[in-house]
């Protein structure tokens, strides 16, 4: 299983737009092929940052199975046009302990 990370930063003034454009979005997303849970988080200190926490089967689930796909363009169709820059996406995995 893998982790992906993206930070979103959005236009000010519009975070209520983008969360709206997420939940149409959600579905898109969730269900690509490999792909086991999807989170929104919003800052507190920082309102207009979010972070987006998916959990992927492998890299190549979310490279093949999604951002290859229509289903991306879908999804990035939703949220995209409240993008104040484009997003930072990372993958990782878990350290495990001892």
């Amino acid at each position: 299983m893998v982790l992906e990370v993206a930070l979103i930063d959005v236009i000010p003034g519009q975070e209520d737009a983008f969360e709206a454009s997420y939940r149409l979005g959600h579905p898109i997303l969730a269900g690509a092929p490999g792909c086991r849970s999807v989170r929104m988080t919003r800052g507190i200190e920082s309102p207009s940052r979010f972070v987006l926490l998916v959990e992927w089967d492998s890299v190549e689930a979310h490279d093949q199975n999604f951002r290859a796909t229509d289903r991306f363009a879908q999804w990035r169709g939703h949220i995209g046009p409240h993008f104040a820059n484009p997003p930072r996406v990372e993958h990782f995995t878990d350290v495990q302990p001892g």
